[in-house]
């Protein structure tokens, strides 16, 4: 899935029982990064969303 909409506030939490199992398992990942309203957080557990916030998940990537 690309994109889906869950209402405000949403903590980290939240936002990985609104997930498959399978992508909640993805996202512990420590590699993965984790933007709220266009500020990367240096700590995913401090997810604090509202209504409105755009919540993004950053894969790690390889490249060259």
């Amino acid at each position: 899935m690309s994109e889906m909409e869950l209402a405000g506030p949403l903590d980290w939490a939240g936002l990985l029982a609104a997930v498959s199992p399978e992508t909640a398992q993805h996202l512990d990942d420590e590699r993965v990064k984790v933007a709220c309203a266009g500020r990367v957080l240096a700590d995913r557990h401090l997810l604090a969303a509202q209504d409105g916030d755009e919540v993004a998940l950053l894969p790690p990537v390889s490249g060259g």
